[in-house]
Protein backbone atom coordinates (compact mmCIF):
# COMPACT_ATOMS: atom_id res chain seq x y z
CA UNK A 1 0.00 0.00 0.00
CA UNK A 2 1.55 3.34 -1.00
CA UNK A 3 2.39 5.76 1.78
CA UNK A 4 0.40 8.97 1.63
CA UNK A 5 2.43 11.99 2.67
CA UNK A 6 0.99 15.28 3.73
CA UNK A 7 2.87 18.41 2.77
CA UNK A 8 4.45 20.18 5.75
CA UNK A 9 1.81 22.36 7.35
CA UNK A 10 1.22 24.63 10.27
CA UNK A 11 -1.77 24.42 12.61
CA UNK A 12 -3.62 27.73 12.72
CA UNK A 13 -6.84 29.27 13.95
CA UNK A 14 -8.68 31.36 11.37
CA UNK A 15 -9.99 34.47 13.09
CA UNK A 16 -11.82 37.61 12.01
CA UNK A 17 -10.41 40.59 13.93
CA UNK A 18 -11.68 44.14 14.22
CA UNK A 19 -8.82 46.11 12.60
CA UNK A 20 -8.96 48.69 15.41
CA UNK A 21 -7.71 46.11 17.92
CA UNK A 22 -5.51 44.01 15.64
CA UNK A 23 -2.24 45.63 16.88
CA UNK A 24 -3.27 45.03 20.51
CA UNK A 25 -4.11 41.39 19.86
CA UNK A 26 -0.85 40.87 17.98
CA UNK A 27 1.16 42.27 20.89
CA UNK A 28 -0.71 40.23 23.47
CA UNK A 29 -0.26 37.02 21.49
CA UNK A 30 3.49 37.59 21.06
CA UNK A 31 4.21 37.01 24.76
CA UNK A 32 2.98 33.39 24.76
CA UNK A 33 4.66 32.75 21.35
CA UNK A 34 1.52 32.84 19.23
CA UNK A 35 1.94 34.36 15.77
CA UNK A 36 -0.60 36.46 13.90
CA UNK A 37 -0.53 36.40 10.09
CA UNK A 38 -3.02 38.64 8.25
CA UNK A 39 -4.22 36.53 5.35
CA UNK A 40 -4.07 39.42 2.87
CA UNK A 41 -0.30 39.76 3.33
CA UNK A 42 0.67 36.17 4.18
CA UNK A 43 3.64 35.09 2.07
CA UNK A 44 2.07 31.70 1.39
CA UNK A 45 -0.85 33.28 -0.49
CA UNK A 46 -0.52 33.82 -4.21
CA UNK A 47 -3.34 36.38 -4.07
CA UNK A 48 -3.65 37.33 -0.39
CA UNK A 49 -6.29 40.06 -0.74
CA UNK A 50 -8.55 37.73 -2.73
CA UNK A 51 -8.09 34.87 -0.25
CA UNK A 52 -8.80 37.24 2.66
CA UNK A 53 -12.02 38.34 0.95
CA UNK A 54 -13.08 34.74 0.35
CA UNK A 55 -12.39 33.65 3.92
CA UNK A 56 -14.16 36.67 5.44
CA UNK A 57 -17.14 36.30 3.11
CA UNK A 58 -17.49 32.56 3.78
CA UNK A 59 -17.33 32.99 7.57
CA UNK A 60 -19.77 35.91 7.66
CA UNK A 61 -22.23 34.23 5.28
CA UNK A 62 -22.27 30.88 7.09
CA UNK A 63 -23.44 32.63 10.26
CA UNK A 64 -26.52 34.09 8.55
CA UNK A 65 -26.44 37.51 10.15
CA UNK A 66 -24.84 36.67 13.49
CA UNK A 67 -21.40 37.82 12.31
CA UNK A 68 -22.49 40.78 10.15
CA UNK A 69 -20.50 43.10 12.43
CA UNK A 70 -17.36 41.38 11.09
CA UNK A 71 -18.11 42.03 7.40
CA UNK A 72 -15.16 44.44 7.10
CA UNK A 73 -12.84 42.84 9.69
CA UNK A 74 -9.39 41.43 8.98
CA UNK A 75 -9.02 37.66 8.50
CA UNK A 76 -5.90 36.37 10.24
CA UNK A 77 -4.26 33.04 10.86
CA UNK A 78 -2.87 32.53 14.33
CA UNK A 79 -0.12 29.93 14.56
CA UNK A 80 2.05 28.51 17.31
CA UNK A 81 5.72 29.44 17.68
CA UNK A 82 8.64 27.18 18.67
CA UNK A 83 7.75 27.30 22.37
CA UNK A 84 4.75 25.09 21.62
CA UNK A 85 6.44 22.72 19.15
CA UNK A 86 7.81 19.32 20.13
CA UNK A 87 8.88 17.67 16.88
CA UNK A 88 6.06 15.65 15.33
CA UNK A 89 4.09 15.58 18.58
CA UNK A 90 0.65 17.23 18.60
CA UNK A 91 0.33 20.69 20.07
CA UNK A 92 -0.05 20.55 23.85
CA UNK A 93 -3.50 21.31 25.19
CA UNK A 94 -2.04 24.36 27.00
CA UNK A 95 -1.38 25.96 23.59
CA UNK A 96 -5.05 25.67 22.67
CA UNK A 97 -6.18 27.00 26.05
CA UNK A 98 -3.83 29.99 25.83
CA UNK A 99 -5.09 30.89 22.36
CA UNK A 100 -8.80 30.49 23.11
CA UNK A 101 -8.60 32.40 26.42
CA UNK A 102 -6.76 35.30 24.81
CA UNK A 103 -9.30 35.50 21.98
CA UNK A 104 -12.20 35.31 24.45
CA UNK A 105 -10.79 38.35 26.26
CA UNK A 106 -11.45 40.27 22.99
CA UNK A 107 -14.91 38.78 22.46
CA UNK A 108 -16.45 42.01 21.15
CA UNK A 109 -13.69 42.36 18.54
CA UNK A 110 -13.08 38.84 17.22
CA UNK A 111 -15.07 36.05 15.65
CA UNK A 112 -13.69 32.50 15.52
CA UNK A 113 -14.46 28.82 15.85
CA UNK A 114 -12.64 26.74 18.46
CA UNK A 115 -10.81 24.58 15.96
CA UNK A 116 -7.57 24.58 14.06
CA UNK A 117 -6.93 24.20 10.37
CA UNK A 118 -3.74 23.66 8.45
CA UNK A 119 -1.90 25.97 6.05
CA UNK A 120 1.46 25.69 4.33
CA UNK A 121 4.33 26.55 6.65
CA UNK A 122 4.80 30.28 7.09
CA UNK A 123 8.33 31.46 6.30
CA UNK A 124 10.02 33.01 9.32
CA UNK A 125 13.27 34.96 8.86
CA UNK A 126 16.23 33.10 10.33
CA UNK A 127 17.28 36.08 12.43
CA UNK A 128 14.01 35.90 14.37
CA UNK A 129 15.10 32.56 15.83
CA UNK A 130 18.54 33.89 16.73
CA UNK A 131 16.98 36.74 18.74
CA UNK A 132 15.74 34.18 21.24
CA UNK A 133 19.17 32.60 21.71
CA UNK A 134 21.41 33.51 24.68
CA UNK A 135 24.21 35.84 23.72
CA UNK A 136 22.38 37.28 20.69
Amino acid sequence: MPLVRRDPHENVATVLVDPRVLPDIELELMAPDLRVWPVSSAQICEDGPRMAFQIRNRLVMQHRGDWDCAAAWTPVWIGFGPRWQNGAEPLPWAAHVTLWQTLESYADHVRFHRRLGGVRRMPVPEDVHSLNQPGS
